[in-house]
């Protein structure tokens, strides 16, 4: 009897040697007509720790591993993540909330003077 193998995406990776991976399907309802995702959550042995949260795994029916883990990456599409966008808006940030401190400082000095 062959393996089930199934592709979902990478939800959690916090465990070591785990990943967790939401495999969804499409289903007609059968009274409705109307096209239902349903989802459900997998626990899967990944050996080099290599996916992360994202990444588009495939994964395969296995031996129990531990309590949860039944089932084996066997390959995956990592996303491409970028560090320079998210980098250049916290500067961003950082440096717009400078701007109001300074103004909000030097207009609490103003109102110190006016009460005395």
């Amino acid at each position: 009897m062959p393996k089930r193998t199934l592709q979902g995406v990478v939800v959690s990776d916090k465990q070591d040697k785990t990943v967790v991976v939401r495999v969804e399907r499409r289903f007609t309802h059968p009274v409705m007509k109307k096209t239902v995702r349903s989802s459900k959550t997998f626990h899967a042995h990944d050996e080099k720790n290599e996916f992360k949260v994202g990444d588009l795994v495939r994964i395969e029916e296995h031996r129990p591993i531990s309590k949860l883990k039944r089932w084996l990456v066997i390959e995956g599409q990592k996303l491409e993540r970028s560090e320079a966008p998210i980098e250049a808006e916290s500067e961003k940030k950082a440096s717009s909330k400078k701007k109001t401190d300074a103004a909000g400082s030097a207009g609490a000095g103003k109102a110190k003077a006016k009460a005395k």
